[in-house]
C-alpha cells in the first residue's frame, strides 16, 4: 500500500494481513490544537465533538485516511491495522491517546455504549492483585482467543484497543488469529453444532442484565466463515454443545498460526470482529505490574 499525506503505510512483519500506519511527526504536531479544543468531558458528553476531532484527523491526510482504514478493516484478506506515532513525542499522553483513538473510531463507525464503563469507551487497569469476575484483569492467566460483543444485543463489527500505559511488565503479549489461517476452521465451521443457538451470559462487572442467543458460526455475504465466541460466557445446554465448545477452545489455543506480538505504549490496534480473534499471554509476576488499556467497539457506518 502507498503512503498517504501525513502517514507512512507498511505491511506488518509478522503478518501480511496486518497493516502498520505510522503518524508522521508534523501530523502529530498539527493534531495538538484541534485535540485541545475539547476536553474529555466534552468528548464524553457531546457526541458531535467526536466527529469533529475525527474530521480534523482525516483532513490532515487530505481525506485519504478514512477510506484507507475502512478498506483495511473490511477486507477479508486484511481486516486489521495498527496505528501509532512514528516517533516518541512529549505531547502524546493518555488524554491525547483517548482523543486519537476516538477520532479513529469515528472514521469507521458508531461505537457501542460500553456498559462496563458507562460511556462509549472503557479504560481498565491490569495489576498484580485482582478480585474481578472475568479474565480481563487477571494478569497471570492466559486470556484465550476470543471475539468481543458475544453477550450483548448490539452489533459488534469492529474492535479498537489502545495501550495507554505500561510499567514493570514482562509477558502479556497480544495474541491474534485470522479465521482463514486457523487450521481447524473448515472442520468446526461445517459442524452443525456450531450453527445452533448458544446462550451467552456475562458476569456482574459487565453490567448487562440479560442473556443473548446466537450461534458460534455464521456466514458473510460471500459464504465465508464468521465467528462470535468467547470461552468464559457460553452456557452450553447439552453434551453436544459442551464438547463442541471444548474442541473449539482447544483447537484455537493449539493453532500454530497464532500471531504473538508485543505492542508498544501508544499503539492502537483495530480489527474486524468477525474474522479476527484476539487474546493475551500471561504476565510474569511482579507486584508493581501496571498496564492500562482503552477499548472501543462498534458497528460500521
Amino acid at each position: 500500500m502507498k503512503n498517504i499525506a501525513g502517514f507512512e503505510i507498511s505491511t506488518n512483519q509478522l503478518s501480511k494481513r496486518i497493516i502498520n500506519i505510522k503518524i508522521k511527526d508534523d501530523t502529530i504536531e498539527k493534531l495538538i490544537f484541534p485535540f485541545k479544543k475539547f476536553d474529555l468531558t466534552a468528548i464524553e458528553y457531546k457526541p458531535f465533538t467526536r466527529f469533529t476531532i475525527a474530521k480534523s484527523l482525516d483532513d490532515l491526510s487530505q481525506n485519504q485516511l478514512s477510506p484507507l482504514i475502512n478498506k483495511i478493516v473490511r477486507e477479508r484478506n486484511l481486516g486489521c491495522f495498527i496505528i501509532s506515532a512514528q516517533n516518541k513525542n512529549s505531547n502524546i499522553n493518555d488524554i491525547f491517546l483517548v482523543k486519537l483513538s476516538t477520532a479513529i473510531a469515528y472514521l469507521i463507525g458508531n461505537p457501542n455504549y460500553d456498559s462496563m464503563a458507562g460511556k462509549f469507551y472503557a479504560r481498565f487497569h491490569v495489576k498484580h492483585e485482582d478480585k474481578s469476575d472475568s479474565y480481563l484483569r487477571k494478569a497471570y492467566k492466559n486470556m484465550d482467543l476470543h471475539t468481543d460483543g458475544t453477550y450483548v444485543k448490539e452489533t459488534t463489527d469492529w474492535l479498537l484497543m489502545t495501550k495507554l500505559e505500561e510499567k514493570n511488565v514482562e509477558g502479556g503479549e497480544t495474541a491474534m488469529l485470522h479465521l482463514d489461517d486457523w487450521e481447524y476452521c473448515d472442520e468446526l465451521f461445517n459442524d452443525p453444532i456450531g450453527r445452533q443457538n448458544f446462550i451467552w451470559g456475562s458476569p456482574k462487572s459487565k453490567n448487562i442484565n440479560y442473556k443473548v442467543e446466537h450461534p458460534v458460526f455464521s456466514e458473510d455475504k460471500n459464504g465465508k466463515p464468521q465467528i462470535s465466541y468467547i470461552d468464559q460466557f457460553p452456557e452450553p445446554q447439552n453434551m453436544d454443545q459442551g464438547i463442541f465448545l471444548q474442541k473449539l477452545s482447544d483447537s484455537l489455543e493449539e493453532s500454530k498460526n497464532k500471531i504473538i506480538t508485543k505492542l508498544p505504549v501508544g499503539s492502537i490496534l483495530v480489527a474486524n470482529n468477525y474474522f479476527w480473534l484476539h487474546g493475551r499471554k500471561p504476565f510474569l509476576e511482579n507486584k508493581l505490574l501496571s498496564r492500562e488499556l482503552m477499548r472501543i467497539r462498534g458497528k460500521f457506518f
